[in-house]
């Protein structure tokens, strides 16, 4: 995935394109570039690195001119070299565009081209939009002409902003986001809020089939078709400007330290919802919950809690896997979609099928802007601000803060004290001088395993995930009751094995198997609220009621993550070759 933004308005566009770059480089940080307008000229400037990094060599903030667009890129078409970074100028260098997404017919689309005469200095699938635009306004001489013919051939997901020498923009959106930013002296095309937050928070989310058309800072929203389609301004908050790491090092450790206070928060302001939502919980015959990555692990925590608390049942489903065998799933069930930033694709995918099959869509989500919650039947807000590092820490706090709160309404029995709880958060993470003694410690291992049983086999995934994400050392989810099964043939005096091991019903059964692990040579690091002769090391987690043990073990592993990262001189905020959302398949 990418970042896009245009730009057209009283200012000079490259300084305030590049700012716009830099909040939303979660999106794509491989390479970035800025292209504007000035007295019927395009210029381009872009380069290999991080928006920072490119600044300081070539100046992309230099350019002059009130109209400009940029990007940052995640590469998905090509590798990452200059010639594959955005923006694309055409063969004529009339036209520039910047894209999000992929399309799905590029080679054919490309070999027409090339028997047309053009010519590709790229490997990206994105130069064939620059191109395809510039040959259809040859021929109509119409901006609006232009994109309709151009968007009728191509096939995929995507965005597109595109600019013309004569200071017009033009951008386009058929499934990945394009939102515009419309202040009093500037207009903003972009893929997230965050690209203008900073200037004006009226926000228009033009809706997939659509394209907007925009001159002398005058535009209009029109259907595929070419028919104009009304529009509403919406009011963003102003909170998801408030993206800055403060006195952290990074943002993946400042939103770490957020935990205790989205403890409080998340899904706060969704009370009403979460009523709603109990209610087609309570009446469905099938419930089916999915997510991708670290919300995939939220899911099965979801199974256990609803299984063990309210003796409903739900089957987890991997987002991505779902187009494979849509037969899963039965007609008229409640659907639950859990996304931080409501524009993963294969969320959205999952969606789209359970759609079809007239399912309940419950979406939980961060992001009240996005994709998915404009496809949910009840909207869920985790409500835990903006996450800009890449691996997922609080958003994963707040889905379960979620989950937990409909348990709570479903339940007699559940009381949670959630003032409590993350006062014992508070005092856990307060003095992490232990977990960085123990980063140290892995700074060379090659092979990390996690061990754990029941709801804490999800955590044991999530930990092996952060500790990928963050480190790149090989890291691995193991089930308990699954050692004897082959994994114990992996330990030995090489390896670290962390324990995830609560004082539950699986406590002695963990014990045991953390002890027939150190009988073959490998270190142990015990996170528990008991401490063991057998652990090497020791994380100590507070004592509290056991639906609360998933957050308070996997807060300290993030720890452990973030501060392995920093010996191992990784960027903890952007791990090489992910991108925060993944809006294409």
């Amino acid at each position: 995935m990418c970042s896009i933004i245009g730009y057209s308005g009283n200012g000079i566009a490259a300084p305030i394109i590049v700012k716009g770059l830099k909040r939303m480089e979660y999106r794509g940080y491989d390479s970035v570039g800025v292209a504007t307008e000035s007295e019927n000229q395009i210029e381009v400037k872009k380069g290999i690195g991080k928006v920072n990094e490119v600044n300081s060599k070539i100046q992309l903030d230099s350019l002059p001119g009130n109209i400009g667009i940029g990007h940052t890129r995640w590469a998905t078409h090509g590798k990452v070299t200059e010639l594959n970074a955005h923006p694309h100028p055409s063969n004529s260098g009339k036209i520039a565009i910047v894209h999000n997404g992929i399309i799905e017919n590029f080679e054919e689309l490309k070999k027409e081209l090339e028997n047309e005469g053009y010519n590709f200095k790229s490997e990206t699938d994105s130069e064939i939009i620059a191109n395809l635009i510039q040959k259809n306004y040859e021929i109509t001489k119409d901006v609006k002409e232009t994109i309709m013919k151009t968007v009728s051939k191509i096939k995929g997901h995507y965005a597109f902003v595109a600019m013309f020498e004569n200071g017009q923009l033009a951008a386009a959106r058929f499934h990945e986001p394009l939102i515009v930013g419309v202040g009093q002296e500037n207009i903003f095309l972009s893929s997230d809020v965050l690209g203008f937050i900073e200037y004006t928070d009226n926000a228009i989310y033009i809706k997939s089939g659509n394209f907007i058309i925009l001159e002398n800072k005058e535009f209009q929203i029109l259907d595929f078709e070419g028919k104009k389609v009304k529009h509403e301004i919406t009011k963003v908050s102003k909170e998801f400007g408030d993206a800055y790491k403060g006195d952290y090092a990074h943002f993946t450790l400042k939103e770490i330290y957020e935990q205790p206070d989205v403890i409080l928060r998340a899904g706060e302001t969704t009370i009403e919802e979460i009523e709603k939502a109990v209610e087609y919980i309570k009446n469905a015959k099938n419930i089916y919950i999915t997510g991708s990555g670290t919300s995939y692990n939220s899911a099965l925590i979801a199974k256990q809690i609803l299984s063990k608390y309210v003796k409903i049942k739900a089957e987890p489903i991997i987002s991505s896997e779902l187009q494979f065998t849509p037969e899963v799933i039965e007609e008229n069930s409640i659907f639950i979609a859990i996304s931080q930033s409501g524009e993963s694709a294969d969320v959205l995918e999952a969606v789209r099928i359970a759609k079809k099959l007239n399912c309940k869509i419950i979406s939980i989500v961060n992001l009240l802007t996005s994709s998915l919650t404009r496809k949910g039947d009840v909207i869920l807000g985790m409500n835990c601000g903006p996450e800009i590092g890449v691996a997922a820490t609080k958003s994963f706090t707040a889905q379960l803060i979620v989950l937990y709160k409909i348990v709570q309404k479903l339940s007699e029995n559940i009381t949670i004290n959630f003032e409590e709880f993350s006062e014992s958060i508070s005092k856990m993470i307060e003095n992490p001088k232990k977990i960085q003694k123990i980063a140290k410690e892995l700074k060379n291992v090659s092979d990390i395993y996690i061990l754990g049983r029941g709801i804490n086999y999800p955590i044991a995934i999530e930990s092996a995930l952060k500790l990928k994400e963050l480190t790149y050392i090989h890291a691995e989810g193991i089930p308990g009751g699954e050692l004897k099964h082959g994994p114990l043939a992996l330990m030995d005096t090489d390896v670290f094995v962390i324990i995830i091991n609560p004082n539950d019903s699986t406590y002695t059964d963990t014990l045991t198997s953390a002890r027939e692990i150190k009988a073959r040579g490998a270190k142990i690091i015990g996170v528990s609220d008991i401490e063991s002769d057998v652990y090497d090391y020791w994380i100590e987690i507070p004592k509290i009621n056991e639906i609360l043990y998933p957050i308070s073990e996997i807060i300290p592993i993030q720890l452990l993550a973030y501060y392995s990262a920093i010996e191992k001189d990784t960027d903890p905020d952007y791990p090489r070759n992910l991108a925060k959302s993944v809006t294409v398949k």
